[in-house]
């Protein structure tokens, strides 16, 4: 009894609850069963107002929020032609067509009505009714300018139209407009999903440093995926955090210099629960904001790992014979044994006979002793002791660039005994030029470099813990080692961040670090 009260309890309770979440996508489908066959007497029959939907959707979320400007009905109306043509070939007169897309709009706002979703609560024992709209409209200057709703765009990001790696930048976009229209706790909910979706992104991580322990290649693959798909946004995001952040300090300042609860037009239980809902917003993005961070931080580190897993196993495959009990293991994890044939078709090759045919026995007794046919010159091949393959090349030279930027920043420190990172940059930047900062060996020596908090040369010099100090102390002459053997360099991770130019078009943001030589 007990149980079936506790159900009860849930439906009547939740009933209301659920038929809000519900709302959202009422519009779409009073949307997509709208046809064309009683307008202009069924000549654009063809067009599907679903399909539509979605696409004037996507180019609002575009718009409003990718370029940060609202669009007005010539720019929709220019989006809409070209769609029409290119989707559906649409044949029409000018005049025509712009009739065509202007009761398309009129559609998709509804005649500038709410769409009303009616529902029955069990709680209040009343219909309600809910109202939601995709399409929002303010006038600015004179002109008629659209925004897509919060409840369009989350609605859009539910029917997973978008990419799976840009999902947190879509839910940064749905707080946003959540935040801007003062729905603090509809915020709090997609906070907790953008959370969520970086816990998920960090389970992904230790996915991929468990697959690199069982199977390096395996796992050298799913890194690949893992940066391909998860990295790459880390910079954008961060700028998102930042920005819904500033609106939640702005909305915490609105809030302290409104009318307090109690004045004049202000109810006391409405005004402490914006309060109450500000600062569980703003409590869920530190708490989102610190876990990407973490991930950032994690991923440089991946970095590292993963190039040290992937050594180890290049050197441990280079085994001088051929273990056939482990290709065995290999054949019957994959059940396919005509693999063997690799194996025994060697030891089954045909055997050569050789014999003497009794018919050449004449013609050797007819062969002068002069007669002699002449043999074959074989000159033997010179091998080039120093020859080496692209690949020992390239790693050559990139030993060669750490340890150079090693070495100056050891020369710095001599000099001045405490360094910037960003008066370390201009050095580099004097001495080896701009282009620096468009080579890829500089920023894997700043992620090799910041492995560490401390670089003990003395140390160093009799075990190596890290691929990092195996190039130093290998690339670094005599004389450098007599000069900084005995240098110890700490090295301090600052909480800003530096920017820096690669090109007219290209940025990178890296973590400040203070460099200080010290005696201990």
């Amino acid at each position: 009894m007990a149980a079936k009260h506790v159900m009860i309890n849930d439906i009547i309770a939740e009933h209301g609850v659920r038929m809000q979440n519900l709302k959202r996508y009422y519009p779409f489908f009073v949307l997509s069963e709208m046809t064309f066959a009683q307008y202009k007497d069924g000549k654009f029959a063809d067009l599907d107002m679903g399909y539509i939907t979605m696409a004037s959707l996507r180019f609002l979320i575009n718009e409003n929020n990718f370029h940060e400007k609202d669009v007005t009905y010539e720019e929709f109306e220019s989006f809409l032609s070209e769609l029409l043509d290119r989707d559906f070939t649409v044949v029409c007169e000018a005049a025509e067509k712009k009739e065509l897309i202007s009761y398309i709009f009129d559609k998709l706002k509804n005649d500038g009505r709410a769409f009303e979703f009616g529902f029955y609560d069990p709680e209040e024992k009343r219909r309600k009714v809910a109202r939601v709209r995709l399409i929002t409209s303010r006038i600015e200057n004179g002109r008629v300018l659209y925004t897509i709703t919060p409840e369009a765009v989350e609605f859009f990001l539910d029917t997973k139209e978008i990419k799976e790696e840009s999902r947190i930048s879509v839910e940064q976009l749905l707080l946003e407009k959540m935040i801007r229209s003062d729905n603090f706790k509809g915020g709090i909910e997609v906070v907790k999903r953008i959370n969520a979706r970086v816990r998920e992104i960090s389970a992904q991580k230790e996915q991929v440093v468990k697959l690199l322990s069982a199977d390096v290649f395996e796992g050298a693959k799913a890194y690949e995926d893992y940066m391909n798909t998860c990295a790459k946004w880390f910079s954008e995001e961060a700028k998102s955090f930042a920005k819904n952040k500033a609106l939640v300090d702005k909305a915490v300042e609105k809030a302290g210099y409104e009318k307090r609860p109690g004045e004049e037009g202000v109810s006391a239980t409405s005004g402490n629960r914006a309060l109450m809902q500000i600062a569980a917003l703003e409590t869920e993005l530190k708490k989102t904001i610190y876990n990407h961070s973490k991930l950032m931080e994690e991923t440089m580190e991946l970095s590292a790992v993963s190039d040290r897993m992937i050594k180890k196993a290049k050197l441990s495959k280079l085994r001088p014979v051929f273990d056939f009990q482990r290709y065995m293991e290999q054949v019957m994890e994959k059940d396919e044994p005509a693999l063997l044939a690799h194996v025994l078709l060697p030891f089954a090759a045909p055997k050569i006979h050789r014999s003497f045919n009794l018919r050449d026995i004449d013609h050797l007794l007819n062969v002068s002793a002069g007669a002699k046919d002449p043999g074959e010159k074989v000159e033997g091949k010179k091998i080039d002791p120093d020859f080496k393959y692209e690949d020992e090349k390239l790693d050559e030279q990139i030993e060669i660039n750490f340890a150079r930027m090693f070495r100056e920043l050891l020369d710095q420190l001599d000099k001045w005994g405490k360094l910037t990172l960003k008066e370390y940059n201009g050095i580099l930047e004097i001495k080896f030029g701009k282009e620096i900062y468009r080579n890829r060996d500089y920023y894997s020596y700043l992620v090799h470099l910041a492995g560490k908090t401390r670089y003990d040369l003395r140390a160093m010099q009799e075990k190596q813990e890290t691929m990092f100090e195996e190039i130093v102390v290998h690339r670094m002459s005599e004389e450098d080692m007599k000069r900084y053997g005995n240098e110890i360099v700490a090295i301090t991770f600052g909480d800003e961040e530096i920017t820096i130019a690669a090109g007219e078009d290209t940025e990178f943001t890296v973590t400040d670090m203070t460099f200080e030589r010290r005696a201990d």
